[in-house]
């Protein structure tokens, strides 16, 4: 038969089923008027590429559908054609392209063999067809009436195959397929995967469909909860609540882009849902803002004469940080008199280095009291994320503000004292280098404009007085380092842990301990047993504790009613005996007696200076050098130095040279599990050595501090008043120090220089005559 061709760009039209198709291209259009000559009869042939406008005989596949139109409509140049699919034909050659697409076609017969299986495959294709509109498959109710009787199994198929949401290809594969069987199992496949989709879908759509009724719920629940609270007066709209910030705003001098900022956040709060989250978080933000104290300073002024007498009555000793704040103070004054910054600041960050106990962190409290401000800290000790200092950025969730801010915002003023503790111990990590974020801050040149990554706005900290602590420089970043003012603070001498004892750890353990003043005393005598007895330390931490425990005693006594006057509780050394037990140091750490080869020498370390005691001993060898004690290199290499020394200087000294062929030097350290370093032991070790070999005894009360070379020169050393103040404590009466040192003297404190006889030297000959008995 030749009838019309009507191309179909995508989708195929099977047998036994209708669909209204639009068509618009000229080749269709023709095909369809062409087709009121052949009974309305067209054969609808899919394209293999929708994307050819104007398709060829080779764009066509070669087997379509035998098509009837039922009824046309024009639409704008379209027509709108209902078309009902008879069978399946194959084109056996197109006749013509123009003006009408032209073919013979022959008409393809179904191939069905009537058996078990067909009819179970049937079935089940009916069943599983079933169920799948029962799971959502859209299919209207027309054509599955039709489908579920009175069809044969080859239009069963069909239609059930024209439901398929399947691409065009696999459509025109089973409108391919003739044999029956064949053709319904490729529906089952498809339709069994369709299912399982569906069923996904549906399990999708359950679960969203949950849990969107639950967030329903739950924001019809809060707004009920809102309008109580709002009639209750317990909480406040959105608008309520920005023009409460807008009020503060006005109360406040802020620079123009800063207030523009503010408002922006305020104008968007006002803006949002009160269901939105990120209404709390811009309220967060604006709350932390208006926290600042932005025009608050303090207001109290200050004298000298009131300042020294504060720091004097909260401190004992500590003059050069005294000094320091009084000259801080004096030019501050100055330039508010002459009239030239009446808001005048000096910029300097103060950096206190010590020894723990010796009064770093407190006298941060004393120097606010001192000069009228308002004291914050913040310890650094441990921080290893840079927005800890910095602040987070306001993108993560839970952001807050650094360090810096907080500490501004618990000081209420734009000018307190600003204590950062432990900047030696901050910690490095893959966070960033919370040291690095302290540099702008602590710069005075840039702080005027500090930016926290919370804030995202500058903040003027050029009026904060930063103060820094640590026990060591060594662990400061150079960076930072640079930017500070290092006041040193050495470890206390007897008489000043005396007076700080009676004027100031006394009462404060009286108070800590439910004590009241007439309920103890303690004589000048106890005092200092308990100082020299039973604490050996440059701070003062440890004799706290120790009153402290002592006064616990007192305290049960008391209140066990085993004392009832004053005069049992006044207490002396024999009372401290029984409180504190058996005594923990001698009173001197010296040598009872003059020992061969036993030196006495001055170490200094971040926790305040200490004896070093170096043994030396000559075992039968082969002149090897043996060192313990847990040396670290350079204090190896110092003893290198000294034994060549001695090896050059054997005539000097009256040492036979053969001695070290057959003998071993050993050199030990006592307390072996603390490393030791530097360059300060050189002439101890030497002494040491040269006592050993000539069998000479040293000076039981000689202690010695110098590093060596290899001619016997005597170089200078460091830490001279905190290696002074240790000699001092451990009974020392002489001290032989380096000659360029003799200028570091005037840091001794006078009870020790009045107690000890220092001797500088500039060579290690002058140390022997003087060390050696």
């Amino acid at each position: 038969m030749l009838l019309p061709v009507v191309p179909i760009r995508e989708g195929v039209l099977f047998p036994s089923t209708e669909s209204v198709l639009t068509f618009g291209r000229k080749i269709s259009l023709n095909a369809i008027e062409a087709a009121k000559n052949t009974k309305n009869l067209v054969i609808l042939l899919t394209q293999k590429s929708p994307q050819v406008d104007l398709p060829q005989s080779k764009d066509l596949y070669r087997i379509g559908t035998l098509a009837t139109i039922e009824r046309t409509l024009d639409s704008e140049g379209r027509i709108n054609a209902l078309v009902k699919g008879m069978g399946r034909v194959e084109i056996s050659e197109f006749i013509s392209t123009r003006p009408v697409l032209k073919a013979k076609a022959v008409k393809l017969v179904d191939s069905i063999k009537q058996d078990n299986e067909m009819k179970a495959l049937t079935s089940h294709l009916q069943s599983i067809f079933r169920k799948s509109i029962h799971m959502g498959k859209p299919v209207e109710f027309i054509n599955f009436m039709k489908l579920m009787s009175g069809v044969t199994e080859g239009e069963l198929a069909d239609q059930i195959a024209s439901t398929l949401s399947i691409d065009t290809n696999k459509k025109q594969q089973i409108l391919e397929t003739t044999d029956v069987k064949k053709r319904i199992k490729k529906i089952i496949e498809h339709l069994t995967r369709e299912m399982k989709v569906l069923e996904i879908e549906k399990d999708v759509v359950y679960k969203t469909q949950k849990k969107f009724d639950k967030s329903m719920r739950e924001g019809v629940l809060r707004e009920r909860l809102r309008t109580i609270q709002k009639e209750l007066g317990e909480l406040e709209d959105e608008e309520e609540v920005a023009q409460s910030y807008e009020e503060k705003l006005k109360k406040i001098t802020l620079s123009k882009d800063i207030k523009k900022k503010i408002s922006k956040e305020i104008k968007r709060l006002r803006s949002m849902s009160p269901n939105n989250p990120e209404s709390g978080y811009i309220r967060s933000w604006l709350d932390t803002v208006f926290d600042i104290p932005w025009n608050t300073d303090s207001k109290v002024k200050t004298t000298l004469k009131r300042a020294e007498k504060t720091l004097n009555k909260s401190h004992h000793g500590l003059k050069e940080v005294k000094d320091r704040i009084l000259e801080y103070l004096a030019v501050l004054q100055l330039k508010q008199k002459n009239g030239k910054d009446k808001t005048a600041h000096v910029p300097t960050i103060l950096c206190f280095v010590g020894p723990p106990g010796v009064g770093k962190t407190s006298i941060g409290r004393s120097i606010a009291d001192a000069l009228g401000r308002k004291f914050t800290k913040a310890s650094l000790g441990g921080v290893r994320d840079e927005a800890e200092i910095r602040g987070h950025r306001r993108t993560y969730v839970g952001a807050l503000p650094g360090k810096i801010v907080n500490g501004v915002i618990q000081s209420k003023s734009m000018d307190p004292v600003f204590m950062l503790d432990e900047v030696d111990k901050i910690g490095k990590d893959f966070r960033g280098d919370p040291s690095a974020a302290l540099l702008e801050a602590l710069d005075p040149e840039q702080n005027k404009e500090f930016e926290d990554h919370y804030l995202d706005m500058p903040l003027d900290l050029s009026k904060v007085i930063f103060i820094t602590t640590a026990n060591t420089l060594d662990t400061i970043p150079h960076a930072l380092r640079d930017r500070l003012e290092i006041i040193r603070y050495s470890g206390y001498t007897e008489d000043e842990k005396f007076n700080i004892a009676k004027k100031h750890l006394w009462n404060k353990q009286l108070e800590a301990n439910g004590l009241e003043k007439k309920d103890t005393k303690i004589n000048d005598s106890a005092l200092h047993y308990i100082i020299k007895r039973y604490t050996r330390e440059a701070g003062v931490r440890e004799l706290e504790r120790t009153i402290g425990k002592t006064l616990r005693k007192v305290a049960r006594k008391i209140a066990e009613k085993e004392l009832d006057s004053i005069e049992k509780t006044t207490l002396n050394i024999k009372q401290l005996k029984d409180h504190l037990g058996p005594e923990i140091y001698d009173v001197t750490l010296t040598e009872s007696e003059n020992r061969v080869g036993l030196a006495t020498g001055l170490a200094w370390t971040s926790v305040g200076g200490d004896m070093l005691f170096i043994e030396v001993a000559l075992t039968p060898g082969k002149g090897k050098v043996i060192l313990t004690g847990k040396l670290g290199e350079v204090m190896k290499e110092s003893a290198q130095a000294a034994l060549t020394y001695v090896k050059a200087n054997l005539n000097k000294f009256n040492i036979d040279k053969k001695v070290f062929e057959t003998t071993d030097v050993h050199v030990h350290v006592p307390e072996g599990g603390i490393p030791k370093e530097g360059p300060s032991a050189g002439i101890t070790i030497a002494t040491a050595m040269i006592s050993a070999f000539t069998n000479r005894p040293i000076k039981k009360d000689v202690a010695m501090t110098g590093e060596i070379t290899l001619r016997g020169r005597v170089l200078p050393i460091g830490g001279l008043k905190e290696k002074s103040i240790a000699a001092h404590r451990a009974g020392s009466k002489t001290v032989i120090i380096p000659q360029k040192n003799e200028r570091n003297l005037a840091d001794v404190p006078d009870v020790v220089k009045k107690d000890i006889t220092f001797i500088p030297v500039s060579s290690v000959d002058e140390v022997i005559k003087l060390a050696l008995c």
